[in-house]
């Protein structure tokens, strides 16, 4: 599991399509809020006949953001590009000038063994030329992840590339759309993915591969207005969490809120974490009741989970 709190804090990762000639005013005057990250897509949500011209709103949005922060501070999310192929990691980073610096990293779509290196070598080379870290965030959403007979190769071979990268994964990503795509299925407001047993399969498998060593996101959730959305959401997100889930891409702003006070920590998990974190080693017990005298807390038993309660309190907060 990742020791630091970054890693913990993207959070609701707010997608938007690169062409969107608005968001940077949206991002300078804070009408998404001040607890989110941002994504600008390159990927699917542009027509394929205009990249080109996505690229160039892209970067004029992002020079626009620097240069507005210059002069007053904002609330600056992290922001990432999702971008198509790696070549655009290493033109992006160069075409922004010094805006590069208001990047966090980049999204990988589609990551798969056909591809992983190149874009890893992206990764790589963009980080050579920048004094500080840019990020990567491969997401597992290609149809070679479907067949049960090569599944668990592909994850653990993915993972063995991945470690070329190291510290340099800020998250895993999960394409639930993209997998539920292939299979033809779309879920209802008031149906969780982890209902589609197909899918929730293959987000179980990923979670097993990789949950021990990254942090790993919740798939999108395509509805934000009409009857169910936010209740389906909400159970959602409480099925991404017992899950071993943390964040979430969301497609709309009203979303954010929502996500926001369902990761808050609640008070009772924050003060078993603190008292499993602050154990007294030299005790000669290692477990004991909580204070309401309701559930046990054992030190070595549940020590990784109070560092990863403390690491989400530190960025969502506690319950009040």
């Amino acid at each position: 599991m990742k020791d630091n709190i970054i890693y913990y804090s993207v959070g609701a990762l707010l997608y938007c399509p690169a062409n969107n000639t608005t968001v940077a005013s949206s991002v300078i005057n804070e009408r998404f809020g001040t607890n989110y990250s941002l994504a600008l897509c390159l990927e699917d949500t542009i027509n394929d006949n205009f990249v080109e011209e996505a690229e160039r709103i892209l970067i004029n949005s992002v020079t626009k953001i620097y240069q507005a922060y210059q002069e007053k501070p904002f609330y600056m999310p992290k922001i990432f590009i999702r971008v198509r192929n790696p070549g655009q990691i290493i033109y992006l980073a160069k075409a922004a000038g010094v805006s590069f610096s208001v990047i966090t990293g980049f999204i990988i779509p589609k990551f798969a063994l056909l591809n992983a290196l190149e874009y890893i070598n992206a990764i790589i080379k963009v980080n050579e030329m920048t004094a500080r870290k840019v990020y990567m965030m491969p997401i597992y959403e290609h149809s070679s992840i479907i067949n049960l007979n090569d599944r668990a190769e592909i994850l653990y071979s993915l993972k063995d590339i991945l470690l070329k990268a190291g510290e340099l994964v800020l998250n895993i990503r999960t394409g639930g759309n993209d997998l539920c795509h292939i299979f033809g299925f779309r879920r209802h407001s008031d149906e969780s993915i982890h209902q589609i047993k197909p899918v929730a399969n293959i987000l179980s498998d990923i979670i097993t591969v990789y949950g021990t060593d990254y942090i790993i996101s919740g798939p999108v959730w395509e509805y934000y207005n009409g009857e169910d959305w936010e209740s389906g959401l909400i159970q959602e997100i409480k099925d991404d969490k017992l899950c071993g889930f943390i964040g979430k891409t969301v497609i709309h702003p009203s979303q954010i809120a929502v996500f926001n006070k369902l990761y808050q920590v609640p008070k009772q998990d924050f003060t078993d974490a603190m008292s499993i974190l602050n154990w007294d080693k030299s005790s000669h017990s290692y477990v004991s009741g909580n204070l309401p005298g309701e559930r046990m807390n054992e030190y070595k038993t549940h020590y990784n989970w109070a560092k990863k309660i403390s690491f989400l309190s530190r960025v969502f907060g506690v319950e009040d």
